[in-house]
């Protein structure tokens, strides 16, 4: 068995595995663009038409020529003659000459000679008679506008043949609603990779199973398949396998085979009869890169590239598996994936509560729960949120089922004091 847990910082092990990884264009395919929530784009989207296509209101109010409006106030108000009124979907026939307006709603056409909108609240309906007795309709305006006020331009959000979203960038629904709004039905996405899970140990069994002594249900296959899918991954999942090394090497050549990058869950520890980092090591080189991680939890980690694909060998505790899964597995999926505009996690800063303790040249992650402080009296925008670590052993999955966020303790600190600052990054 190769030296066990030589042991390499967090980021310094993920740095290894992603450069030895090869550079692969990911696989794409055409989808409906509003089924394409969550894919990542694999061609950049170029806008077939400006948006807006014609010169609209962005309230309602009245078209206007702007220098009609110069120099009223409400004290001293100037009267525009209404001479009609935009229609909805419909293409104005009234053209804006000298003192003269036409009523207009939010998103009407702005019509010819007009070059501003003068808000509702801004004016008011009077009426007068003409020389003929017969009635005006005027509007009587109490301040003036500039030209272009109120009024979107055409072209203002894009510009014809502008590139409007990335290849690399992940869908989210504005970028559905941007489709949407320039006729774009179909979008190129990044086909998801396909991510074995293997889960490993003769006390495992399944979840719809009732174990006996001894045994435990397993968790770490159908958590992680969750987080691959959450991260945009195609999980496979291939069962367990007993703790036996031709078993093991038997599933993982299968699942190397047919898929793009394989989970192993337990079996990455010091016990002679855990067998991962031997089956690993016989799937291909350049083999085992990084076999120990100086984490908490999730320190017996297995980093491997075998035939140019991800192997991560993870701890068989649970919550182990999902926070190494969460530092190693998504990146792997996102790189796959061709992700190249990564939006921050969500993240929120909170007070701890109680002192943390770490070791020193260790990455800790703490599970917390967050809540606001307890005075009613504070403002809720202005409140600060307190952060309650939740203690447990990293075989206790509803430890973090129950938190709302992790807190990262880097290993140049010994720990968190109590009242001090940290970010949580939200679960």
């Amino acid at each position: 068995m190769p030296e066990f847990l030589r042991l390499s910082p967090p980021i310094q092990a993920l740095q290894i595995l992603l450069d030895s990884l090869p550079e692969r264009k990911p696989a794409d395919e055409a989808i409906r663009s509003i089924d394409a929530l969550g894919r990542v784009l694999a061609a950049d989207v170029r806008a077939p038409h400006s948006l807006p296509e014609f010169p609209r209101s962005s309230v309602d109010g009245f078209a206007v020529r702007a220098n009609d409006t110069f120099g009223v106030s409400e004290a001293l108000p100037g009267y525009l003659q209404l001479v009609g009124e935009i229609l909805m979907g419909k293409s104005p026939t009234v053209v804006i000459t000298p003192d003269t307006c036409v009523s207009i709603h939010t998103g009407g056409m702005l019509p010819e000679g007009a070059n501003a909108v003068l808000m509702l609240e801004h004016s008011q309906a009077v009426k007068r008679r003409g020389p003929g007795n017969e009635e005006i309709n005027e509007i009587e305006i109490l301040r003036p506008v500039a030209v272009g006020e109120n009024v979107i331009l055409v072209g203002e959000d894009v510009k014809k043949d502008q590139i409007v979203l990335k290849a690399g960038a992940r869908i989210r629904p504005a970028e559905i609603g941007g489709c949407m709004a320039l006729g774009i039905s179909l979008l190129r996405v990044a086909i998801p990779p396909r991510i074995g899970i293997i889960s490993s140990g003769d006390e495992v069994v399944p979840p719809d199973c009732s174990p006996h002594p001894g045994q435990v249900r397993d968790v770490n296959s159908h958590s992680l398949a969750a987080l691959v899918k959450d991260s945009g991954g195609d999980p496979v999942l291939y069962g367990i396998v007993p703790d036996n090394l031709q078993a093991m090497k038997s599933v993982a050549g299968i699942a190397l085979n047919e898929c793009d990058a394989i989970l192993i869950t337990a079996g990455s520890s010091a016990s002679a009869r855990d067998h991962t980092a031997e089956a690993i090591a016989s799937l291909g080189g350049p083999g085992i890169l990084v076999h120990g991680v100086n984490v908490r939890p999730g320190k017996p980690t297995i980093l491997a590239v075998c035939g140019g694909k991800a192997v991560i060998g993870l701890p068989g505790n649970p919550v182990s598996a999902l926070v190494i899964g969460k530092l190693f597995a998504i990146p792997i999926i996102e790189r796959m994936l061709g992700l190249n505009v990564v939006h921050p996690h969500p993240s929120v800063l909170a007070k701890m509560e109680m002192n943390i303790a770490s070791q020193a040249g260790r990455e800790d992650w703490v599970a917390v729960r967050i809540h606001s402080s307890p005075s009613q009296s504070i403002p809720s925008e202005e409140r600060i949120w307190m952060a309650e670590p939740i203690f447990g052993k990293s075989n206790l999955i509803f430890s973090l089922a129950m938190a709302d966020g992790l807190v990262r303790i880097p290993p140049n600190s010994t720990g968190v004091s109590s009242g001090e600052m940290v970010e949580v990054v939200l679960l």
